[in-house]
């Protein structure tokens, strides 16, 4: 069933959208109370000529909340002593505008001045947001029901669409950190969304190797590796009707899974029902072998690629990637000299044994 979606505003004008699984939760009842300054600014985007890249300034974000104490989490329900980002005393899932977001569309024109000749300046237009899973603040995304699950992709999709549309967004990224290991400021289950005004490094690069390849075959880059993957089996970890879980031959993380659709699709919106629904008993089951691994919650990145807004659409392929920097279970993979300087990843696990270790759980 497909969710009921009310929208309401927060007391700074911040968007706040509840997905209830149940008709008739009167969400407009509850108003936010709070008193809170205005949103900050829109950040700004500076151009590194010797990548050619555009780096996001959000100074602002250092004065976000850094794990607070379970009684004073903003992204659990508001109770009697405490009012936070969700003035509802319950929900299922939400979605609202960060209120440290790395981009916005508040943009002050008079804040952008010009750095040097080389580095060209603009604001940071797009928009991030929240996605809180449950209101169960001691939870995780792996102890959900299938049905949440798909409640938690329906918003997503709902989302992407939106967000897709805006005229600045060129990228809609959904995401969710996992574990202070991986660097998370909230210990609620919850996941983000940003929508870019800028095309991503890593989606150019990709959308660079995909053009080469449609032009040399006439086939979708994305499409002919998950049909070898398929073929070989070796890194298959698990699969269904609709979707493939498998470990790329070429992982950069000791433990990665890309998790896939059968059919091409560009985005989350472009799912049928029953992909949906196929996604969640799959994707919850790599989770459980993420966590069974080492005995202990797994910290991850759970990373959803998708198609951009503009030019190379068509070569996108809507794909799960989720990994995690564990590499045994009193050991991290830090990005150091390599990776960090020169971006060139030296994976300590071969990927086959990944898999397998994965499907042995």
């Amino acid at each position: 069933m497909t969710p009921t979606r009310s929208a309401v505003r927060l007391c700074d004008g911040r968007e706040l959208i509840y997905f209830d699984e149940a008709p008739g939760s009167g969400r407009s009842g509850h108003p936010d109370t709070r008193e809170l300054p205005p949103p900050p600014p829109a950040s700004q985007l500076r151009h590194d000529p010797l990548t050619d890249e555009w780096i996001a300034i959000a100074a602002h974000r250092n004065t976000r909340t850094f794990l607070p104490p379970s009684d004073a989490c903003p992204l659990c329900p508001t109770t009697e002593r405490f009012a936070s980002e969700i003035p509802a005393p319950s929900y299922d899932v939400v979605v609202f505008e960060n209120q440290f977001p790395s981009f916005s569309d508040r943009i002050v024109p008079d804040e952008l001045t010009q750095v040097t000749d080389m580095v060209p300046v603009r604001p940071g237009h797009g928009r991030c947001e929240v996605v809180c899973f449950t209101s169960d603040h001691d939870s995780a995304f792996g102890s959900l029901p299938p049905t949440r699950v798909r409640t938690v992709i329906d918003a997503l999709a709902d989302r992407t669409a939106e967000l897709s549309a805006l005229p600045e967004v060129a990228q809609v990224f959904p995401f969710e950190n996992r574990g202070v290991e991986i660097g998370v400021t909230l210990h609620h289950p919850h996941g983000q969304i940003y929508a870019y005004p800028t095309v991503t490094p890593k989606t150019a690069a990709y959308l660079r190797a995909a053009k080469r390849h449609f032009e040399k075959t006439g086939r979708n880059l994305y499409a002919d590796v998950l049909a070898a993957e398929q073929e070989a089996k070796v890194r298959v970890v698990a699969s269904n009707e609709h979707w493939t879980a498998y470990v790329p031959a070429a992982a950069r993380w000791p433990f990665e899974v890309h998790l896939a659709p059968h059919r091409q699709v560009p985005d989350l919106p472009a799912l049928t029902d029953a992909e949906r629904d196929a996604f969640g008993p799959l994707y919850l089951d790599l989770l459980r072998r993420f966590d069974g691994l080492f005995g202990k919650p797994m910290p991850y990145i759970s990373a959803w690629h998708q198609a951009v807004t503009g030019e190379g659409r068509e070569l996108g392929y809507l794909h799960l990637q989720l990994f995690s920097i564990r590499r045994a279970a009193d050991k991290l993979k830090f990005l150091a000299g390599s990776e960090s300087a020169m971006g060139a990843f030296v994976n300590d696990i071969v990927p086959e044994a990944a898999a397998q270790r994965l499907r042995d759980i």
